[in-house]
């Protein structure tokens, strides 16, 4: 097996309106990371101290999902992470970098963000994807980075996390099998028109969803969805409704002595600029959230519904 030996470089970076140590602090807080950026699926958390961690992030690459498990370090006092990835996918061989955040004056900073990989085999195609991925999936991140912090505290409504539960006398694995076959949602649920579900690799899901409103309409969503047995299905739109900059959920099964739980989380982001085409002139943040709250309710209920009722026939 060759190893690669050349080493490239790429370095992206951008001003914003927002003072060092909160831009630092976003990206120490990787929690946050899906709701504020797009490329970032699902982060969990492997080890942790003060200074040092070990996570595994799941993120779309090109257009495809790719996952690893990265070492950061976090230099509080010079407001710096360095990142190295443990396992690459290819085309990666290996990848490094750190973000650095560096003061201008006390409301305004300068992230750089540093890359060093090496591609399998050295091969020419493999080194142009990286440096594809790199400049894509930086300049969202900057930008989207942006965004988050340079949001001031009024606006704090935008963001909306809620969850529901349903319980079943039914069997987790049965409720969790229902979830996770997306596939057959549109014979099993009457909001659900069509679906196509892709899973090239087990347990990471790219669905296309077909959803029929209670007026009649459609509209049709992509998501990534990232499954764990009989534990947890985490999702993230691709292409979000009006209404939202981001969506990010997850369905969560518990087994106790009287059956099974299943509950839906929702984390929105509001896109305040499309109120007034979508809920009319006079539509408030408090109107746009009650209207989601609503909406993804519904749907997600309707389905843990369905799971417990299938579950249930499952165990019977």
């Amino acid at each position: 097996m060759s190893h690669s030996r050349s080493t490239h470089h790429t370095e992206h970076t951008i001003t914003v309106t927002a003072p060092a140590r909160r831009v630092f602090d976003l990206i120490v807080d990787v929690g946050r990371w899906p709701e504020t950026f797009p490329p970032t699926v699902h982060v969990e958390y492997i080890e942790r101290s003060t200074t040092e961690e070990r996570i595994r992030i799941w993120a779309t690459a090109n257009g495809e999902v790719k996952t690893w498990t990265s070492r950061r370090e976090l230099d509080h006092d010079r407001l710096r992470v360095s990142f190295q990835q443990e396992v690459s996918q290819p085309p990666v061989a290996a990848m490094g970098g750190e973000w650095i955040v560096e003061a201008i004056d006390d409301n305004r900073s300068r992230v750089r963000l540093l890359h060093d990989f090496r591609a399998v085999n050295d091969d020419t195609g493999g080194v142009e994807w990286i440096e594809r991925a790199i400049d894509r999936n930086s300049t969202a991140e900057l930008d989207a980075l942006r965004t988050a912090v340079e949001r001031t505290e009024d606006v704090v409504g935008l963001l909306l996390t809620f969850q529901d539960t349903v319980k079943t006398p039914g069997g987790l694995k049965d409720a969790y099998a229902f979830i996770n076959e997306a596939d057959l949602w549109p014979e099993r649920l009457p909001h659900v028109a069509s679906t196509v579900l892709e899973e090239n690799v087990p347990g990471v899901q790219t669905l296309e969803m077909e959803t029929q409103s209670p007026d009649g309409s459609t509209h049709t969503t992509r998501s990534v969805r990232v499954c764990f047995p009989d534990e947890q299905i985490v999702y993230k739109q691709l292409r979000t409704p009006a209404l939202m900059t981001a969506h990010i959920g997850r369905w969560l099964f518990e087994e106790d002595a009287d059956g099974t739980r299943i509950t839906s989380v929702h984390t929105v982001v509001l896109n305040e600029e499309a109120l007034p085409a979508v809920l009319g002139p006079d539509a408030t943040i408090a109107d746009a959230r009650a209207f989601l709250r609503n909406a993804l309710s519904h749907n997600s209920t309707t389905t843990m519904e369905h799971a417990a009722a299938q579950a249930q026939v499952d165990r019977s």
